[in-house]
């Protein structure tokens, strides 16, 4: 349980030689669950997204490919991460079209209104509060923007249940629970979709 404990602790901020390996299999783990989300994306092209929590960069990728026309800009914590996102996209930062950047959610280095969409894939779980970060992801997006929010888990599952208890870091939120905390940042459209079969979740909030 030690071992275990120690590899799936890297899952929030990827460290050392753990987090490598953590980070080498994030694209491919979290493919399944970010393309339901993604296709669950029904918004026109927007010009600018913020990718927040992007680890290894494939959802960067995704986004760029499902909007040829809009520029993305990854964010993460640790510098882990940022290696491999960058790595997976460095012809897209060649060509202009995405940067990936060193940040914390919480107090991120946009200015106000700078994106047209920001998203979160299987990401806040880690988070260092909820309304806090939502509060400063309203911040960052423009008026009529929207904020989409992609999660494994309902809060209610048996396996991610068994993972927050090994993970110090990892807080498992209901659907509810994360509608409240986004109304209580200020937005105001929230749209909350339950995968059929799974316990995926895809919410949309519109500032």
């Amino acid at each position: 349980m030690g071992l275990l404990k120690k590899f799936f602790g890297n899952a929030g901020k990827p460290e050392g030689f753990m987090g490598r390996v953590m980070i080498a299999g994030m694209n491919m783990f979290h493919a399944r669950v970010a393309r339901w989300g993604m296709s669950r994306l029904k918004i026109d092209a927007p010009s600018r997204i913020a990718e927040l929590g992007c680890g290894g960069g494939k959802n960067i990728r995704d986004l760029l490919e499902k909007y040829p026309s809009s520029h993305v800009t990854g964010l993460d914590y640790s510098p882990l991460s940022l290696e491999k996102a960058k790595e997976f996209n460095r012809d897209m930062i060649t060509a202009g079209r995405c940067d990936v950047i060193e940040g914390d959610v919480s107090a991120m280095p946009f200015d106000d209104g700078s994106f047209d969409l920001a998203t979160a894939f299987e990401t806040i779980y880690f988070w260092p509060g909820l309304t806090r970060c939502f509060s400063e992801v309203r911040r960052i997006i423009k008026d009529g923007g929207h904020f989409m929010i992609v999660s494994e888990s309902d809060g209610r599952d048996k396996p991610s249940q068994w993972f927050n208890g090994i993970i110090d870091a990892m807080n498992l939120y209901t659907p509810e629970e994360i509608e409240s905390s986004l109304r209580s940042a200020g937005f105001k459209e929230i749209i909350t979709e339950h995968h059929e079969s799974q316990s995926w979740i895809v919410i949309v909030a519109k500032k």
